[in-house]
């Protein structure tokens, strides 16, 4: 009496293995850098709400008293200059404006936003208080020839930054 064979025998269930492996394999990468893209981005997302929210201080002390604040008052205008992922914020008076720049910490982010051991930078600029640009307009009509340029990449800034 013959008996039919049921299931999978252990060379096919060993090809089954080796195929899952072999798709994971060339899934996983991708998908983790992916994930790191979104991660960075979120990360960003804190300069930049950090950054916002320096825009009305300044701006409001510029017009005030016909200048920018130096780095003892901009420390008393944005107590919280720092956040989970952002170690500080720091201020620059330039020939034609003023400039905060957010810098990373260099460990606990996205190794995206960490470059040769240091935090990476997110800028935010005005010439007059009214309009800001971010990160690394340069434009003449549009930013600041003096900008100190932001070393975030672009595809980890928001799109008003790129």
């Amino acid at each position: 009496m013959r008996q039919d064979q049921k299931g999978l025998t252990l060379i096919n269930s060993m090809m089954v293995i080796a195929m899952i492996g072999i798709l994971t394999t060339i899934a996983i990468p991708p998908a983790y850098q992916m994930y790191e893209d979104a991660q960075a981005r979120e990360q960003v997302v804190e300069a930049m709400n950090l950054l916002d929210g320096v825009k009305a201080p300044i701006s409001e002390f510029h017009a005030s008293n016909g200048r920018w604040p130096t780095n003892a008052e901009f420390d008393a205008l944005i107590p919280h200059g720092n956040g989970k992922y952002v170690a500080s914020l720091t201020p620059l008076i330039l020939p034609s404006g003023f400039q905060v720049t957010a810098k990373f910490r260099n460990n606990g982010v996205s190794p995206g936003l960490v470059e040769g051991g240091m935090g990476r930078t997110l800028v935010l600029a005005t010439a007059t208080g009214q309009k800001w640009i971010c990160n690394d307009s340069n434009d003449p009509e549009n930013g600041l020839p003096e900008i100190v340029k932001g070393t975030v990449p672009p595809e980890y800034r928001p799109a008003a930054c790129r």
